[in-house]
């Protein structure tokens, strides 16, 4: 009888710089064929019992290991790299890190390469692979220039060319549109029921629970706290912790018998003088590729918190990137403030506009996150006495009280990507634009930066209301749209489909699954608990309402 592909037993970790324990007596085994879902809030233990898994503990992470993990019978840390390296194929968090090759097709083709296999072997595993993620179109392209998204799915189909029997996915649809991540979640299924391992690291529980996962494996602080079925809530889920289907949530609201505070009414939008006006906008990178960009006119004003929706690559951060001077129109023009951007400077522009880019490697520079929040201010020269303030304030907002003087880059994905966006509010710009703000976060963490810029659940003045006029976010989170925003915008082909307040521009099933987003259980329920409330609401106020 073969060995099973992965047995963990009585498993153990402390990382060498952490006093406390990493994981603590885990065991667990995954049959063939099996697709186990994992999940739990930042620092439970997930990305700890990853690197045990494919070897990076202890390899690459130092610290003290008891217990055992075994593939295929085999002692993981026994392993020669390259051997493991074709038992599990990993697919990293941030696509940024994996990437390593210039093009496309030497991207997905650099394992195989890296195997000796015969060439014709190599070609076919990469055609296999594209097609199989309907990425023919990107064979020829460059990896730079594609979009976060593309990124993540290149990173996959490389992974897959391996032909791996495990697959161990590290939040693979952090960067994935709506309708993507669904595609992504039913190739994962198909993989398991041809016979491959799929474990999958995920903070998107709702969406996971498409691909059917066998089991979910749930963790708090190192330890496991439920390993089952996933048909409905099991009781040892906090549901405050992790992302779940709306439905879901209300009933467990309802059976707590809690009472929900509801969110204040918005106020009332005073729009006055545009901050931002796009004026006929196309843009293309050379006058031989095609405009990614096609008269788009858009105004941002002040009150405004505005989600833009759509497609990967669609040019959303194309878009946001001529608010900030990083582009320029090829024709039409782009005024901040009444001034044209071609005549200032992106540092002029840093006043007014402030973004968090997709990546957070992209802006991460800096030995510790408090000189990486202080650079900004300090480079707008603000008075030298407000920036301990603006710096702790921001800390405190993105629930990184405590982190000042670590490494940014030494920082989980997750907390990467929250100091970029504690960075741009220490800046106390007029707009702040985030690019895709919750990938990599867990449900906990951000619902409370959000909560705490937005101001949906608390009667004090938010940090959004407080220090900027308006706010501008990127993502394929539709439920952060539902929750937050006061307008929603939706982008295509290469231009603005549609633009309004989220329930009107989200009730139109039909134009959303053509521009790839999908509508969600809490879209769902909103809209037809929508003559009640009178307005979006989070699931757990709209246990009020439900029946």
């Amino acid at each position: 009888m073969p060995e099973k592909p992965l047995v963990i037993d009585s498993l153990t970790f402390k990382y060498k710089t952490r006093p406390e324990l990493a994981l603590e007596d885990v065991s667990l085994e995954l049959k063939q064929g099996e697709l186990l879902l994992i999940a739990g809030s930042s620092g439970c233990g997930k990305t700890t019992l990853a690197r045990c898994i494919n070897g990076l503990i202890p390899r690459s992470y130092r610290g003290e290991r008891s217990g055992k993990v075994l593939l295929h019978g085999r002692e993981v840390a026994d392993m020669p790299i390259p051997e493991m390296a074709q038992v599990v194929g990993t697919l990293l968090q941030d696509p940024e890190r994996q990437i390593v090759a210039s093009n496309v097709f030497n991207e997905i083709a650099f394992g195989p390469e890296n195997l000796g296999l015969p060439r014709g072997e190599i070609i076919s595993r990469v055609d296999q692979a594209l097609s199989r993620l309907k990425l023919e179109y990107l064979r020829e392209r460059e990896t730079f220039n594609l979009s976060g998204g593309e990124k993540q799915k290149v990173a996959l189909a490389g992974v897959l060319t391996m032909n791996p029997s495990i697959l161990l996915l590290d939040e693979p649809l952090a960067s994935l549109d709506p309708a993507s991540a669904h595609e992504a979640l039913e190739v994962f299924r198909s993989l398991a029921d041809e016979g491959k391992t799929v474990i999958l690291v995920e903070h998107r529980v709702e969406d996971a629970i498409e691909a059917k996962p066998d089991r979910l494996l749930y963790m708090e602080e190192g330890r496991i706290k439920y390993l089952g079925p996933i048909t409905d809530l099991p009781k040892e889920i906090d549901h405050t912790q992790v992302k779940l289907p709306a439905p879901w949530v209300v009933r467990r609201v309802k059976a707590q018998g809690a009472t929900v505070k509801e969110p204040p009414k918005p106020p009332v939008q005073e729009r006055g003088d545009p901050l931002v006006v796009f004026e006929d906008v196309s843009f293309r990178y050379d006058s031989d590729l095609p405009f990614i960009l096609e008269n788009v006119n858009l105004k941002i004003f002040p009150g405004d918190l505005i989600a833009v929706l759509g497609p990967n690559g669609a040019g959303k951060s194309t878009l946001v990137k001529h608010a900030i001077g990083l582009l320029k129109p090829t024709s039409g023009r782009v005024l901040v403030e009444g001034q044209d951007t071609r005549k200032l400077s992106v540092a002029q522009i840093a006043r007014t506009l402030g973004y968090v880019f997709q990546s957070p490697t992209h802006m991460l520079y800096a030995p510790t996150v408090q000189e990486e929040l202080e650079f900004g201010p300090k480079n707008l020269a603000y008075d030298p006495m407000l920036i301990p303030k603006f710096v702790n304030e921001s800390l405190s907002t993105v629930n990184l009280n405590g982190f000042a003087e670590y490494p940014p880059l030494g920082l989980s994905f997750g907390q990467q990507k929250r100091t970029t966006i504690a960075a741009v509010l220490a800046m106390r710009s007029k707009i702040l634009i985030m690019d895709e703000p919750t990938a990599g976060q867990d449900f906990a963490n951000y619902t409370h930066f959000m909560n705490t810029m937005c101001d949906v659940s608390e009667d004090a003045q938010s940090v959004l209301s407080a220090n900027f006029a308006a706010t501008l976010f990127i993502t394929h989170d539709l439920d952060l749209a539902v929750t937050y925003a006061n307008r929603a915008l939706l982008f295509g082909d290469r231009r603005i489909i549609a633009d309004g307040k989220p329930q009107d521009v989200l009730k139109d099933e039909e134009l959303l699954l053509k521009y790839r987003v999908r509508p969600t259980s809490l879209l769902r329920l909103n809209l037809s608990l929508l003559p009640q409330t009178g307005r979006f609401l989070p699931a757990e106020s709209l246990a009020a309402y439900a029946p």
